[in-house]
């Protein structure tokens, strides 16, 4: 991959703060206009990921600040090099995020693609991240949810008790289209039966300054 990876996931004092405010300023770049290398075999979409960290102590960074561009990856064979030099969940500190999206969409609520939408938060014990997020890309990549595109990009949130996994959707108010990506998930994941599912619309994310407090629908 033409990017260091691990020198571009280091972060110094002035990019880690509160990731959920001042969202609206964000000059990220978007279109990389990544291609296959030759004979490597070409993914749907190309997908972005980025990389977000935060801590106790600044109150000043804002949202997109925080927010890191890491690099555009269009083939199988450019993300199998490019996961295969990131951290493992049980190795990133507390409260970093992984996002992987697709290429021209932020991970912010208020892209264009994003604010109609919500996401499914899967919240996991510690130890169960690094397999469901493997599969929940595989999953996302390969197009196994069958919804067109509507799937916009996951998201890994590592916290100190807890790991979070979430998958955000475009239309929030379809809700043939959000089961279906709940059933998927529940498939692909294969999450013990105790697991508790849940589904939180952008605009109440936006309200209330949180990705995952203050949740929808609750399933198990």
């Amino acid at each position: 991959m033409p990017v260091d990876i691990m020198s571009s996931l280091k972060l110094d004092d002035n990019d880690e703060d509160n990731q959920d405010k001042n969202r609206n300023t964000c000059k990220i770049p978007l279109k990389k206009h990544t291609k296959p290398g030759p004979g490597e075999h070409q993914l749907q979409f190309n997908y972005s990921l980025w990389f977000s960290r935060r801590t106790h102590g600044k109150q000043n960074q804002s949202y997109d600040q925080n927010l890191k561009y890491i690099t555009t990856f269009a083939s199988v064979e450019q993300f199998w090099s490019l996961y295969s030099h990131l951290l493992r969940p049980t190795d990133l500190p507390g409260h970093s995020d992984y996002h992987i999206f697709k290429d021209g969409i932020r991970p912010m609520w208020e892209d264009s693609a994003n604010k109609d939408g919500g996401k499914w938060i899967i919240r996991l014990k510690k130890g169960l991240a690094a397999r469901c997020w493997e599969n929940l890309i595989l999953a996302m990549l390969g197009e196994q949810f069958m919804v067109g595109e509507e799937i916009c990009g996951a998201v890994l949130s590592v916290r100190y008790q807890e790991d979070i996994l979430s998958l955000w959707n475009r239309t929030a108010n379809d809700a043939i289209t959000t089961s279906r990506i709940r059933d998927t998930l529940k498939r692909v994941l294969n999450l013990p039966p105790n697991t508790i599912i849940e589904y939180k619309m952008h605009v109440d994310s936006i309200k209330d300054n949180s990705s995952y407090r203050n949740t929808d629908v609750f399933l198990k």
